[in-house]
């Protein structure tokens, strides 16, 4: 495990770019496990930025998402697929053929995870799989639990999720309350991983996560157990 402390949220976001488009530079049709929340914007808009001058070239890439609430689509504004084509794909010259994020909306929950794993493995397995982490240590929306979830799956999301992600929303009321997200095998059998994490409340997670017991109380201590994981933190 790298793990890499600086000073500032813009430099955690250039590092982490600059290790994704190492990634797909080496490997112009890499399989991209991406995040979304308030963390990564920095990387995807320096991501953007190089795109749009030349240095980096998404036209080979596939990208896979973790997460998706339930009952959102997307033309929702609240929705994940809302959120990735607004700040990352309609930016970036990506096949949008090639960008994948679960179906909140499918009329079989159960049959759409099954149909995503598959569509993973079809795919060859994620390249690079960015992560963020929530203040509980979650991951996508793995919550903590008495077991580690294998497969994507649908999930009831804890209430200090909801509280967390009510700032993106009107009112608590409206956030969903459930979610379909990745499981932990296709994050773990990620080739590499890098979680991004910023600002001093993350503080106390990270140091429980990378630096504690491997539970499923803590869901992001299972990446302790990653051959190849890379984490930057921002104090700021």
């Amino acid at each position: 495990m790298k793990f890499i402390t600086v000073d500032t949220y813009a430099k955690m976001s250039r590092r982490a770019a600059n290790i994704i488009s190492a990634q797909v530079i080496l490997k112009p049709d890499s399989v991209l496990g991406l995040a979304t929340g308030s963390t990564p914007l920095g990387t995807y808009k320096q991501l953007i930025d190089w795109n749009e001058k030349g240095d980096i070239d998404f036209s080979q890439a596939v990208t896979v998402n973790l997460d998706e609430y339930v009952a959102l689509d997307s033309s929702n504004n609240q929705s994940y697929r809302f959120f990735m084509n607004k700040n990352f794909f309609e930016h970036i010259n990506i096949n949008m053929n090639n960008t994948f994020v679960p179906n909140g909306c499918a009329a079989d929950l159960e049959e759409e995870c099954k149909r995503y794993d598959e569509n993973i493995s079809r795919l060859g397995g994620i390249d690079l799989q960015l992560l963020g982490i929530g203040h509980d240590g979650h991951i996508g929306f793995n919550e903590p639990d008495k077991y580690f979830v294998k497969n994507t799956h649908i999930v009831d999301l804890h209430e200090s999720t909801v509280k967390a992600n009510s700032r993106f929303f009107s009112s608590e009321d409206e956030v969903p309350k459930r979610a379909i997200t990745m499981g932990m095998v296709s994050i773990m059998q990620a080739k590499k991983i890098l979680l991004i994490a910023s600002g001093k409340a993350k503080r106390d997670i990270l140091e429980k996560a990378f630096f504690g017991p491997i539970t499923p109380e803590i869901p992001a201590s299972i990446l302790q157990l990653h051959p190849d994981i890379t984490v930057i933190y921002s104090e700021d």
